[in-house]
């Protein structure tokens, strides 16, 4: 009877190594998180291009556009998750583009702030 007991639970380990061995589950940022105060000291037609590197650092790009210098900062926030061969991997980020008139000026302030809409949640972490 102990043998038979040793048997079942050596097949069992093996099996559950074996499925094992094919999961990963994986979890990473980029950029730095928004202060809602920062956000909120960038006032139109008022804060200036150094104000704005001051407070917020450099940007991670800067682009040209309809005659506006943008700024633009981000973070993402990369979950993935993968069990042999069945993968989920979902991507989050926060935006924020400030736009600079020829004057050097903000004009425009435009911040995209992530949702928590996702239905499917495949790996063993949180937000």
């Amino acid at each position: 009877m102990k043998a038979h007991k040793a048997t079942w639970m050596t097949a069992t380990l093996i099996l559950s190594l074996s499925l094992l061995g094919g999961c990963a589950f994986i979890r990473g940022s980029m950029g730095d998180a928004f202060k809602d105060e920062d956000v909120a000291a960038l006032k139109k037609g008022v804060t200036t291009r150094a104000q704005v590197a001051a407070r917020l650092g450099a940007p991670e790009r800067i682009l040209e556009a309809n005659g506006y210098e943008i700024f633009q900062y981000y973070r993402y926030d990369v979950k993935s998750g993968m069990i042999l061969f069945f993968s989920r991997t979902n991507v989050m980020g926060d935006d924020l583009y400030v736009m600079f008139n020829k004057k050097g000026v903000v004009d425009e302030v435009v911040f995209g702030k992530r949702t928590n809409r996702l239905k499917f949640q495949f790996w063993p972490f949180g937000d």
